[in-house]
């Protein structure tokens, strides 16, 4: 039999195979080519902080209106938009709580949903989600469990409520039919279903059916990041069973998983549960800490890098908070100008990804956001982000989240000013001369040009409102 009918064959028994583990295929036809491991994202080999695909290495930027982006009715020309616009970058939790939004079980004539059976339409949308963003070179990052869609108001409506199934009761399933707490507290059995935890095998099943579902389609794409949890504060119990069942399923060396925890200090032991587990989590996602602001926003995203020293992988944000218009975190000063900054000190920082988040939680696909990409994009023309890494002791005479750089010294050089500053850049170990370059990161224009000599120069920038100096040896 031919190359090409070998694979068509084993399409046609992928269910009954991924039954039994084995993945290590794709039915995808733009996979059918010789050299399959091109088409699947994964760690760059000689540079393990950012990501590869494609046999090139890639830095992921998104900006996106939604977080279960699947369920976006207008979802091809948002990638249209993305892609337009230099983003490559997209998150999706596998979420279903929004007014209008499809469940992923079918329902009977009396609106009781049947968990033991689909509502194809929701993963129809699953399925065209990761198909047109990976006819456009976008990276997908796929939350498989959401905590706020099993609390409050949202469980009322919940198709794992058992009031709203026909599959168990109440006492069968070991639930209640209120959690009214905020999904922080922790208080919810849906996530304590685990064998190491309360072992509910009634209400464990249907979860997962649920991810060996989700499996099913996603396997067979190459361009999907796997994160179990939406800012989970749950136990580690919980995280270390679906890390688990995932690799299980799946072939180990096509996917890549992370966790991310809730405490917005990335420092905290909270976040151990990560970073002292390389072979469990294969990426690490920090996006909690856009909740700090200013300099301790890059201080603890730079703890995080110096932890993983000895473990290099990919640190990923998925999403970045900050808007004028969530008043409730204005007095924090998580404000535009917040998430807009934050975005840069990530991409100095040495991040694999950034994205902002939803709107009013974010900038989502705004003016300030699509410039914002279109800078860093603009700057790459000129200084690639992995060939430079962050370097402040070159800076002096400067004042908290005044300034940030990442250079190769001698050879490239990367400054970032949220606002006005004036600061002292030494270029001792360089030699000859370089082309400053300025780019205005509000608008991803390109202002002044100018050559200057080697040494202990002075910085200031041409705006005072967010911009980038490019240095490059001549």
């Amino acid at each position: 039999m031919e190359q090409g009918n070998t694979r068509l064959s084993k399409c046609l028994l992928y269910p009954f195979i991924l039954l039994i583990g084995f993945a290590g295929f794709s039915c995808n036809p733009a996979h059918q080519q010789e050299e399959l491991v091109d088409v699947f994202i994964k760690p760059w080999a000689d540079n393990p902080y950012y990501w590869e695909y494609k046999s090139q290495p890639v830095l992921l930027l998104g900006a996106t209106d939604n977080d279960n982006l699947f369920q976006n009715k207008n979802l091809k020309s948002h990638l249209d938009s993305l892609q337009a616009i230099g983003g490559n970058y997209v998150r999706n939790t596998m979420s279903d709580r929004d007014t209008g939004d499809l469940r992923a079980f079918a329902q009977n004539e009396a609106g009781k949903y049947d968990l033991d059976k689909w509502n194809e339409r929701y993963w129809e949308s699953f399925e065209n989600l990761l198909k047109w963003a990976e006819e456009r070179d976008i990276i997908v990052q796929i939350e498989i469990w959401d905590r706020f869609d099993h609390s409050r108001d949202e469980w009322i409506t919940d198709p794992y409520n058992p009031k709203n199934n026909i599959n168990y009761t109440y006492d069968e399933a070991r639930l209640d039919s209120i959690y009214p707490d905020h999904p922080g507290s922790n208080k919810q059995p849906f996530f304590f279903t685990v064998p190491d935890l309360d072992n509910n095998e009634v209400l464990l099943a249907y979860q997962q059916a649920f991810v060996r579902k989700l499996l099913s389609i996603s396997l067979k794409y190459g361009n999907v990041l796997y994160c179990i949890d939406n800012e989970t504060s749950g136990m580690e119990e919980w995280a270390v069973y679906w890390a688990g069942f995932v690799k299980e399923i799946a072939a180990e060396e096509r996917i890549y998983i992370t966790e991310m925890w809730d405490d917005w200090d990335v420092t905290s032991r909270m976040h151990k549960r990560t970073l002292d587990h390389p072979g469990r989590y294969d990426f690490i996602d920090i996006a909690q800490n856009s909740h700090k602001t200013g300099q301790e926003n890059w201080d603890n995203a730079q703890y995080v890098f110096d932890y993983i020293k000895k473990n290099p992988r990919p640190v990923n944000s998925t999403k970045i908070y900050g808007s004028d218009a969530h008043e409730a975190w204005l007095f924090r000063g998580m404000t535009t100008k917040h998430a807009f900054d934050t975005f840069f000190r990530n991409i100095l920082g040495g991040f694999a990804s950034s994205r902002f988040h939803r709107p009013p939680h974010g900038l989502g696909m705004s003016e300030l956001s699509i410039n914002a990409i279109k800078t860093i994009r603009k700057v790459e023309e000129k200084v690639k982000m992995w060939e430079v890494e962050p370097q402040m002791e070159l800076l002096t005479d400067l004042s908290p989240n005044e300034a940030y750089v990442a250079a190769k010294a001698g050879e490239k050089y990367i400054v970032f000013f949220p606002q006005e500053g004036e600061v002292s850049l030494n270029m001792a170990e360089a030699s000859g001369n370089f082309e400053l370059s300025w780019i205005d990161a509000t608008t991803g224009e390109w202002l002044a040009v100018e050559e200057i000599a080697a040494g202990e120069i002075s910085l200031s920038p041409p705006v005072d409102h967010g911009s980038i100096g490019v240095m490059v040896k001549k």
